[in-house]
């Protein structure tokens, strides 16, 4: 057994009179002794039964020294218990926890070396923990795991005096290699479940350890298994909890970067969840909002009461969409989806609203409502194509038309609203027979119109047949619309170029504002052709009549007539430009 600890003052002073009272005993004998010897000079005696009495006190007091002593021992280690078991039971750190246990073990029964191990909760594997050696050897090597093995399977603690000849150890490789001397082994038990055990031995000694201190072990190794098993339990609260705060996390970014606003009532009304979307649709901070009653939204929202009532009475969802007037924001529109915000066990305990602001999707839809009035039918698909392009452009062979309207009915002396509305009529009849071709109107100048036919908006691989076909129909009409109108005899007010070749096509202007037109050579090939025409004449370039013969049918070509004028001579160019009058071959030059 180890050395006792310091005595505590009480203990000290029950020692000392202990003492005291044997330093007494020892000078009566003392002196009853040399009194013996003076009685014996004369002859004398002392009764042989007063020395027998002496002995017997002698050996009493003996024995209630040594066990004094070894009371002090055991009160000290229950003391070292009780102070390291308050101490790991406060700390949740099982590292920690292991560390001070294995330090009081070694301490309190004297041992060499102390291990201890634990199982695994996921594999049911026993590893080394903690160890505590007087030497630099690798822990295991040299323990004894017959032992380990024994305590783990049957929960029951071990001590032994001497292992290398306790028949209990016959077998173990390594008692009989290393010779290991004093050991115990007690179980970490928690719930009747072994969750470890404890291992101290000492190889050098015989005897080092009695039934008390494995008593004692076995006492502070269920404390520690509980101490151990908090810790884990406080490990595993703790890894939840931070599962639970990052999933928690997760949701609120999710439920703040949702587009749509979402609202939350309870039971009573009230506002249980406001997130970003809904702030800015309303126009109203967020976190005000909650704990506020719904009933405060209703300025906002428009009159959606109604709604909400029918959802919690009816469990049913309901939609709808109303206009509301927002401070900030002026006139919205929005859409709302009421649904009953039901608990586990599918019992209503409130209302969720999922809110989207229409206003600026009806406003596009509004815009490009107003686009096809002056677009085709079909191309306002290809609008987007248009929008990514940058200020700038690309490439592309088109077949352009420059169309010039100047009714003869319109007189010089005429108010501009008169002649104006004259113009537009031209120009309608321009904008429906172009459109129902798939041709896109460019611009209007004036008395003009630009036509563009195979852009980004209106592809086809027969533009300049397609071209030639909105010209001649273009020319019925007019001379349809002159009729109907009479405001002539003459029913030649126009004037038509049409040129194929390669132009830029893209957006020109600014980032705020932009237009989307065709540049180039081409395109001013085009112009000069009309300007050059004569009134009622459809003039095309060469270029334009060879994309016709290589893309038209035999039928469709049969349908035309093309008959070829003097070359012109148009500015910039140095070479003549060979020209041709378009007609339908059933009409007159």
């Amino acid at each position: 057994m180890q050395s006792p600890p310091p005595h505590t003052s009480t203990e000290s002073t029950i020692v000392d009179e202990l003492r005291a009272i044997r330093d007494l005993h020892n000078a009566t004998a003392a002196a009853l002794n040399a009194q013996k010897a003076v009685l014996a000079i004369r002859d004398h005696a002392l009764p042989l039964a007063v020395f027998d009495m002496l002995d017997g006190i002698d050996d009493q007091l003996g024995a209630l020294d040594t066990f004094l002593e070894g009371s002090y021992v055991e009160l000290a280690q229950l003391r070292v218990l009780i102070e390291t078991s308050a101490l790991i039971a406060t700390s949740f750190d099982l590292d920690h926890i292991l560390s001070e246990s294995m330090d009081v073990i070694v301490r309190l029964t004297g041992a060499e070396r102390g291990y201890i191990l634990l199982k695994s909760a996921e594999t049911g594997a026993v590893e080394f923990r903690i160890a505590r050696e007087a030497s630099a050897r690798t822990a295991n090597d040299d323990v004894s795991t017959t032992i380990i093995e024994r305590v783990l399977r049957t929960g029951t603690p071990l001590v032994t005096d001497n292992a290398s000849s306790d028949p209990r150890m016959i077998g173990s490789n390594t008692v009989a290699r290393f010779t290991l001397r004093s050991i115990i082994c007690v179980p970490l038990l928690y719930k009747d479940q072994v969750t470890g055990a404890v291992y101290v031995d000492n190889r050098m000694k015989e005897a080092v350890f009695t039934e008390n201190e494995m008593n004692l072990l076995l006492a502070f190794a269920n404390q520690t298994a509980v101490a151990i098993e908090n810790a884990r339990l406080f490990a595993d609260v703790g890894a939840t909890l931070a599962e639970i705060t990052r999933v928690k996390e997760l949701l609120e970014n999710v439920f703040a970067s949702i587009v749509s606003g979402v609202i939350t009532t309870g039971a009573d009304d009230h506002i249980l969840t406001f997130n970003r979307a809904a702030a800015q649709i309303l126009a109203l901070p967020g976190e005000r909002a909650i704990g506020l009653p719904v009933q405060t939204l209703y300025p906002h929202l428009g009159d959606f009461d109604a709604a909400l009532r029918l959802v919690l009475e009816t469990n049913e969802p309901q939609m709808m969409e109303t206009q509301a007037q927002i401070v900030g924001r002026g006139d919205v529109i929005l859409s709302l989806k009421i649904s009953p915000l039901r608990s586990a066990s599918q019992v209503t305990q409130g209302a969720a609203m999922v809110m989207d602001d229409l206003t600026e999707a009806r406003s596009r839809e509004k815009t490009i409502e107003t686009l096809r009035r002056y677009l085709p039918p079909g191309m306002i698909d290809n609008i987007e194509q248009i929008a990514r392009l940058d200020l700038g452009g690309e490439k592309r062979e088109v077949t352009a038309m420059f169309v010039y309207v100047r009714p003869y009915g319109a007189r010089e002396s005429d108010q501009p609203e008169a002649m104006m509305a004259l113009l537009n009529q031209y120009f309608e009849v321009t904008t429906e027979i172009v459109h129902a071709a798939r041709g896109i109107i460019d611009k209007y100048m004036g008395n003009e119109v630009m036509v563009l036919v195979n852009s980004q908006l209106n592809p086809m691989p027969d533009h300049a047949y397609r071209a030639v076909q909105i010209a001649l129909d273009l020319r019925s009409a007019y001379r349809v619309l002159t009729d109907r109108l009479g405001v002539g005899e003459d029913r030649n007010a126009y004037r038509i170029g049409i040129h194929t070749g390669v132009a830029t096509l893209g957006n020109v202007g600014s980032a705020e504002r932009r237009s989307f037109t065709a540049l180039g050579d081409s395109i001013n090939l085009c112009k000069r052709l009309q300007e050059n025409a004569r009134p009622g004449q459809v003039l095309l370039s060469e270029a334009t009549l060879n994309h016709i013969l290589r893309h038209a049918t035999r039928d469709e070509l049969l349908d035309l007539r093309f008959d070829e004028r003097d070359p012109v001579q148009v500015k910039g160019r140095q070479q003549s430009t060979r020209i041709y009058e378009a007609f339908r071959s059933d009409e007159s030059a």
